[in-house]
């Protein structure tokens, strides 16, 4: 099934041939992309046969204030230096862009987790200016999801899968048979009379000073419950930096839904912002 992308690039979602990664068809499906966070703008080269980076990452600070425009000049540095390396893709191929936000059209209409600038911004269309090249933006969230199903822990998985992001809020990816739903801010469902981030997040793990085990029942194990009882998901897939720590809570919580560990860890974005910008059609075979 083929993914619905809003992106820029004159691409049909709908069309089941992907635009030349390279200019060449013989040669590997490489395009470029693009993870802004909150501390770190991070971009490489992705050969999406692989569903890994060609090459190193490149990684710039992000800017404070974190405008829109002072993000631009920061992705353009990143572009211009991956594009200079041995194996770059062609001048003119899309390039992904993830964002933490919800995006539609190429627009940012959230700023949750991001300067309040961000809120209506055409983040496609002042990228395409400044690099003349096609863009294809995508929340943060997604673009991870979709490089977990396609490449990673949710490979070969049938029917409803949940990518679920705990850092500084919560991220979420709703994927049903290989299909991304985009934009299912899964974070900000209702807990104990709060955004759930602001209860189950792992920086409200630090903020109340809770130990794993009393944030794994007293606040994940609801959440996870309630998620599960909406979209009867056939597996949830656990990201974020505490991820690495997924021993210390996930055998606390007792859920019908299977649990796995995010496997691309920090590249699952820049991989799911390149296999954006291609309209990749993922399938739940793995197979494109």
């Amino acid at each position: 099934m083929t993914s619905e992308s809003t992106n820029t690039t004159g691409h049909r979602p709908d069309d089941p041939t992907p635009p030349a990664a390279t200019g060449s068809p013989t040669s590997p499906r490489r395009l470029i992309g693009i993870d802004v966070g909150g501390t770190g703008v991070k971009g490489g080269i992705v050969d999406l046969e692989a569903g890994d980076l060609v090459g190193e990452r490149y990684r710039i600070p992000t800017p404070k204030p974190a405008t829109p425009e002072a993000v631009a000049g920061v992705i353009k540095q990143i572009v211009d230096e991956l594009q200079s390396r041995e194996g770059a893709p062609a001048p003119d191929t899309p390039i992904g862009v993830i964002v933490p936000s919800i995006v539609e059209h190429g627009v940012t209409l959230l700023a949750a987790n991001i300067d309040p600038s961000w809120v209506g911004a055409d983040i496609a269309g002042l990228l395409e200016r400044i690099l003349e090249r096609p863009i294809a933006a995508l929340n943060d969230a997604d673009g991870a999801g979709l490089a977990e199903v396609l490449y990673g822990a949710g490979k070969g998985v049938d029917g409803t899968v949940l990518v679920i992001t705990l850092g500084t809020g919560i991220g979420s990816a709703l994927i049903v048979d290989g299909k991304l739903v985009p934009n299912a801010e899964l974070g900000h469902l209702e807990l104990d009379g709060h955004d759930a981030e602001k209860r189950a997040s792992a920086s409200a793990r630090e903020r109340d000073d809770l130990s794993f085990k009393k944030w794994a029942t007293k606040r994940l194990q609801p959440y996870f419950k309630h998620v599960e009882m909406l979209f009867t998901p056939s597996l949830f897939i656990i990201g974020g930096g505490i991820s690495k720590k997924a021993d210390k809570y996930l055998p606390l919580l007792n859920l019908r839904t299977p649990m796995k560990v995010a496997q691309l860890r920090n590249n699952a974005g820049i991989v799911g912002a390149a296999l954006w910008a291609e309209g990749e059609t993922v399938t739940t075979t793995g197979e494109a």
